[in-house]
């Protein structure tokens, strides 16, 4: 309790009269304070009802639990083990408020739902004439006599870092041209405009020129003749790209910004993402920007809006419950972003605008009528033949301002194209200027000057929403350009790449938080010198490369090979490094005396414990060595709440004690490792053990090779053949059983459910929790998409199947191992070009209450074929399921019967659920991959897909560099309540469901501590959270900003919070740690041990604005926000 302070004294009159005011101010003020804490002890004593009665319900669980003794496994003879659950009582205190969001939440009723739309229209694809998607727009030449029409005209050049090329050879062959051409041709004349999107390239160029460029550069900007657009790192990807990697390059992109050019974003330019989602929009509205464009829309939404003059629009996301998440959202209405799809309707026209397709040059009007040069003869014509398609344009929108981007990929490489286009524009913008009877206003400008002047129109603020502009919710997937040419193929191509980056993802923000709070403990104890302030440039290129590979030609599968190569090679390079930061942390926090720690480049104190030979292979577990001397082992666990799991190492021996650094024994299960489906290795063992993971500390664990040591319990393998003409080979001291034959049904299970497989094909059948009598059906099948026999086929972008999927008929049985043992039981099931293993952990929380699933896929001998697994079961779904949006938010999604196959598969990029009444199952996954609900009860998941062809989207490839790829799962059946039975558009996963997926994106990182002539110094574990964080808060990262002089780490970090949305309709057990929400409120001082909070600033996402002044260190957030803290510890 805090102590009660005296009270203040007063002050003038007499002695005695003083003292008489003194006792009763003393009176009253003691009154106040005592009937404040009177209602904060009501209060107390009403959470610690509802603390103490999870409190009993989680002791008793817990005394059921807990058989044998410390250490010690003891067999229950009924295919189960006992496992010490230790004197940890755990509870889960859900405040009934925290339920309110998801209950109540209906979202508001916007104007336009995506969801309804598709459902209104007939996707019917009329030949519309001119505009072939749209109609024939007509118009009444008086229309603008009183309100003349303004016209911008927009010059940008769209730069993609890789695709047809790598980054490098686009920066040199191209880019650099670009923007040098760029220095000198916007200043010979102040009316002249340009807008630049991609800072990776920026940030290249920018480093390559002198002190007087620069500052031309800043001139132009501050002036607003050269406006920066988005400012990301790249122009992301919408559909796979992760929201921890699009915050990331975002901040990447403007930190760079703000601390080279001095200007900062307002407007968002997304013309080539494949698709658009709604977390992207939420993530500008969070940076401060007002407005934003969008390009890539199935053409019969953009008709439907054209038609309905809903192009531009309030953009709100479905949960919002108060307009505060709107941006104000422009939609491009025609087929491209260049320049015969930009100028109005007809590309015939608008095509001999494009003055860098004048005869002579290397590229043409594919309508055979080329540009003319602007002459005095000629003008008049051109002009007003010009002016025709910009009134038509300007009709499909309310306001009488129209936009025409003038521009296409990487154009103004050259001087030439600079005169070509600005001067013919220049002529022909004098003429209507000069013409008041055509009643326009035509001139250059950049993308936010168009904004502003829709905002001026209105006489609203910039951001604020104009009187009758429709409010939309909803996402933009899945596109299709033309025809059934659906861009869902990308989903899921080059899954070994998405898998990479997802690894990545989670070693940078260990690194990040890791480096943070280490070098913050170096600089109090004054050990900041001896700290390897180098690994920060190594975080700032882990986060340049991470953001690199969000572009839209990259995590997207979408570049040629030798990019591809390029990407993975940056990829591996940031892995491999990311790990030396992580370990440099590790080893200064664990050191006992912070005087012991010597950092060495050349030797390590730690090593991780798997790695991989390069870029395109799967990772392997290093082995750790046991001789005479204990070895240690730490442990990361990357996220923020306790973490009860099982740690598995492959070790020389089986005879093995893990401890606790206080010496106490664990848990331990010993089990083979197989080279082959029947083959055993000899001399190397897989070494599992449990333990209680304290929030992002370090654990440290010894393990001692121990002849006379019996609480490590060996793995039981039983091998079914099924009549296959193999040999096992069986090694000490493993018990493995053969069964020649046999086709029976089989089971592996935990305190929580039983899990059963089909004996004929080793795949699961059934699951069967423990609180439900009857079996419920999740059947997994694999199965085989072929492509069309004619005309266009699938490729690296478009998803083109020959009909429904086909059966997955192997020409040989399966072989399937099964290994049980007391920490977990797995299946192992083999395939001629898959393997799938189905863990099932036997612990108490979140890690037994679902099943973890791994599939190794191999499909390079396969022409035109993707590989599915589907997930059949008697969930009575119907047609909706739910997909989640860049591992952010729920989309509900709905199979139309009126569309082809592959319109209705769309991006998963960590989940996707079908449910009823009673079950929700949730398929999570650690990478990115296309999925759909086909049938009443089923999820679909595209694994992998080799395609022999390109799809005509100017790639030029096929996609036939499968690699062997690892896509890991999880699968978790939930209980519904009858709280929670009404299906709405806004739907959010459990408690339980959001840390299962964080389990399963951010694995435990184990650190063997190599070993060394001279003795190990004293280690221990390291706690770095003094009090829990609420298990509704996500931290996102905390991320050390770059000092003001150079790129050295600067004292301040930026702390970057989400908290989570949640459904409580779904009956979750104990989550086995302590799990408490607290109404968005969590308190930054005192949270971490052994730092104090100096400083606390709430900021925009991306750190360019502070927002209100903030006095005091308690953070309050709402459900689904993203907030972001400058924040400086001492």
């Amino acid at each position: 309790m805090r102590p009660l302070r005296p009270a203040p004294r007063g002050g003038g009159g007499s002695a005695g009269n003083r003292d008489t005011r003194r006792m009763k101010l003393k009176k009253q003020s003691q009154i106040s304070v005592l009937q404040n804490r009177i209602e904060q002890l009501e209060q107390l004593l009403e959470e610690n009802h509802q603390i103490i009665s999870h409190i009993k319900d989680s002791v008793l669980e817990l005394t059921e639990n807990a058989g044998g003794f410390p250490g010690l496994l003891t067999y229950q003879g009924n295919g189960s083990w006992a496992i010490p659950a230790g004197n940890h009582p755990t509870f889960l205190t859900v405040l009934p408020q925290d339920c309110q969001f998801a209950l109540g939440n209906k979202g508001h009723k916007t104007d336009l739902q995506m969801l309804d739309v598709y459902s209104l229209l007939k996707f019917d694809n009329l030949d519309g004439g001119a505009w072939k998607q749209g109609f024939e727009i007509t118009y009444n030449e008086h229309e603008w006599d009183n309100d003349p029409l303004q016209v911008y005209v927009v010059p940008h050049s769209h730069n993609d870092p890789g695709w047809i090329k790598t980054f490098d050879k686009y920066y040199q062959d191209q880019t650099q041209h670009i923007l040098n051409n760029m220095l000198l041709k916007l200043q010979e004349d102040p009316k002249r405009r340009f807008i630049w999107a991609e800072i990776s390239f920026f940030s290249k160029w920018w480093d390559n020129i002198d002190s007087q460029k620069k500052a031309a550069v800043r001139r132009l900007a501050a002036s607003g003749q050269l406006e920066f657009v988005t400012g990301g790192w790249v122009m992301t990807d919408e559909a796979n790209a992760h929201y921890f990697a699009m915050i990331d390059q975002l901040i990447e992109g403007h930190q760079w910004m703000e601390k080279n050019i001095g200007v900062i974003p307002k407007s968002g330019w997304a013309i080539d993402p494949f698709g658009h989602s709604s977390t992207m929009s939420y993530l500008l509205k969070r940076a401060n920007l007002t407005s934003m464009l969008i390009q890539r829309v199935h053409y019969s939404i953009k008709k439907h809006f054209s038609a309905t003059k809903s192009l531009e629009f309030m953009w709100r996301q479905t949960w919002d419950i108060d307009s505060s998440t709107d941006i104000f959202c422009h939609l491009m209405p025609f087929y491209s972003y260049d320049v015969p799809h930009t100028c109005g309707p007809d590309p015939k026209i608008c095509c001999q605008f494009d003055f860098r397709r004048l005869p002579g040059g290397r590229i043409s009007c594919p309508w055979k009528i080329p540009p003319k040069p602007i002459t005095s003869i000629n003008v008049a014509e051109r002009a007003n033949l010009l002016l025709d398609q910009y009134r038509k344009k300007s009709k499909l929108y309310k306001s009488k301002v129209v936009l025409i981007p003038v521009g296409d990929d990487f154009r103004y490489d050259n001087a030439l194209e600079w005169d070509q286009q600005f001067q013919n524009y220049a002529k022909l913008f004098d003429y209507m200027n000069s013409h008041p009877e055509l009643h326009v206003q035509v001139q250059f400008g950049t993308l936010s000057e168009y904004f502003d002047a829709v905002y001026k129109k209105y006489g609203v603020s910039p951001g604020s929403r104009p009187p009758t502009y429709p409010v939309l919710s909803g996402d933009f997937f899945t596109y299709a350009d033309r025809e059934d040419h659906y861009w869902s193929g990308y989903f899921t191509s080059r899954p070994f790449y998405k898998n990479l980056d997802r690894a990545l993802e989670s070693h940078l923000r260990a690194a990040e938080i890791l480096y943070s709070l280490a070098l913050n403990h170096a600089r109090r104890s004054g050990a900041d010198s001896k700290y390897p302030i180098s690994d920060y440039s190594t975080l700032t290129e882990a986060r340049r490369n991470i953001g690199l590979f969000q572009h839209h030609d990259a995590i997207t599968g979408t570049s040629k090979e030798v990019v591809v190569i390029d990407y993975g090679i940056r990829l591996f390079h940031s892995l491999m490094n990311l790990k030396r930061v992580i370990i440099n942390a590790a080893h200064f926090l664990i050191l006992w005396d912070k005087n012991d720690y010597r950092y060495d480049q050349s030797s390590l104190f730690l090593h991780m414990d798997d790695k991989r030979q390069n870029h395109d292979t799967l990772p392997e577990k290093v082995v750790i060595k046991l001789e005479s001397l204990p070895r240690y082992v730490v442990v990361l666990n990357p996220i923020e709440q306790e973490r009860p799991c099982v740690i598995s190492v492959l070790a020389t021996s089986p005879q093995v004690r893990v401890t606790l650094i206080d010496g106490s024994t664990l848990p331990t299960q010993v089990s083979a490792v197989w080279k082959s489906p029947t083959d055993m290795v000899t001399d190397i063992y897989q070494i599992s053990f449990v333990s209680r993971l304290s929030a992002l500390g370090l654990a440290v664990f010894q393990l001692t090779e121990s002849f006379n040591y019996r609480a490590s319990v060996k793995s039981n393998v039983v091998i079914y053949l099924r009549n296959r003409d193999v040999t096992v080979s069986k090694k000490e001291p493993f018990s493995v059983k053969i069964l020649e034959s046999s086709t029976d049904d089989f089971f592996i299970e935990n305190q929580h459910m039983q899990v059963w497989f089909n004996g004929v094909t080793g795949l699961m059948e059934t699951i069967k929790r423990k609180d439900d009598q009857q079996k419920q059906k999740v059947r997994v099948e694999f199965m085989w998409y072929g492509t069309r026999p004619f005309k266009d086929k699938s490729g690296a972008y478009l998803f083109l199947p020959d009909g429904e999927a086909k059966a997955y008929i192997s020409k040989q049985a399966a072989i399937t191992r099964v290994t049980k043992g007391p920490l977990f039981s797995e299946v192992v099931t083999f395939y001629q070009h898959f393997h799938q293993i189905v863990r099932l952990y036997n612990l108490p929380g979140v890690e037994g209450l679902s099943l973890d699933v791994s599939i190794v896929v191999d499909i390079h001998d396969q022409i035109n074929r993707e590989l599915a697994m589907r997930l059949s079961t008697s969930i009575e779904s119907g047609d909706t399921f739910y997909t989640d949006l860049n591992g952010f938010q729920i989309q509900a999604r709905k199979y139309f019967q009126k569309l082809p196959l592959q319109a209705n598969f769309y991006p998963m990029s960590t989940m996707a659920y079908i449910q009823d009444d009673r079950f929700r199952l949730t398929l999570h996954t650690a990478q990115s991959l296309g999925v759909s609900s086909i049938r009443n009860g089923q999820l679909e998941v595209i694994l992998d897909r080799r395609l022999m062809q390109d799809d005509n989207r100017g790639l030029g490839q096929g996609l036939k560099d499968n690699k062997v790829t690892c896509n890991r799962f999880r699968i978790l059946l939930e209980k519904r309540s009858a709280s929670n039975k009404d299906s709405q558009p806004v739907s959010f996963p459990s408690l339980l469901s959001h840390i299962t997926s964080m389990h399963l994106n951010h694995e435990v990182l184990a650190m063997p501590i190599i070993p060394r002539p001279q003795n190990v110094p004293p280690v221990r574990s390291w706690h770095p959270l003094a009090t829990p964080i609420p298990c509704d808060f996500h931290m996102l990262n905390m991320r050390t900003l770059q000092s003001e002089v150079v790129s050295a780490p600067g004292l301040e970090m930026a702390l970057i919070l989400h908290r989570k949305g949640f459904d409580c309709g779904l009956a979750a057990k104990n989550l086995g740690f302590n799990c408490t929400t607290t109404q968005g409120k969590l308190s930054l001082e005192g949270l971490f041990q052994g730092l104090d909070i100096r400083s606390v600033q709430p900021m925009s996402l991306s750190l360019l604005y502070p927002t209100e002044p903030f006095n005091s260190s308690l953070v309050s957030m709402r459900p689904m926000e993203i907030s972001t803290f400058r924040i400086r510890l001492v």
